[in-house]
């Protein structure tokens, strides 16, 4: 759409896409499907959690709950600093969870496994620091409206997942 081409823009760029056009999507998607949805990594403030409350109301459409991941910040480091990626055919791994068959190689492709920039522990730090300022705030936002589902994120993948579609699940109940 003409919308994402927009967000493509700035994406390519490295830039945050601007929370007027973040919203236009949203809009352009929900007109466009039926039943449920499930939003990832939006809103990150109480301005866009704002601003999305008004979208919804004015599309007549509830929000239903709001799944809060709980993980300990060095875990999330470790986490993090521990995924690489394959700069061929873009396997990802995590070296100490889901770690490839032979170190540091990708077993689709052969090519060397290799760690994101913004994978880096300090770098990693640093956008916590920013969650914590700006994006925690949505937790006394959201449970303030009896909305919050919070779900332990730590264990494994399939561990978490079965903990998250048990939430969904309530939420779709």
């Amino acid at each position: 759409t003409e919308l994402g081409k927009k967000a493509e823009h700035y994406m390519k760029r490295g830039e945050l896409v601007p929370d007027e056009l973040i919203l236009g999507l949203i809009e352009e998607t929900l007109e466009a499907i039926k039943g449920g949805f499930i939003l990832d990594g939006f809103p990150r403030t109480v301005s866009q959690a704002k601003s999305l409350d008004s979208l919804l109301e004015s599309m007549g459409i509830a929000l239903n709950g709001v799944v809060l991941l709980k993980v300990p910040d060095e875990a999330i480091v470790e986490r993090l600093s521990a995924r690489r990626v394959c700069p061929k055919c873009g396997a990802v791994y995590n070296m100490i969870f889901s770690p490839p068959a032979h170190n540091e190689t990708c077993d689709r492709c052969g090519a060397h496994l290799v760690r994101r920039e913004d994978d880096e522990p300090e770098t990693i730090r640093n956008r916590l620091e920013v969650y914590h300022e700006q994006t925690a705030p949505l937790i006394t936002y959201y449970g303030e409206k009896g909305l919050l589902i919070e779900v332990d994120g730590t264990g494994r993948l399939e561990e978490v997942t079965r903990r998250i579609e048990g939430a969904l699940q309530k939420l779709a109940a």
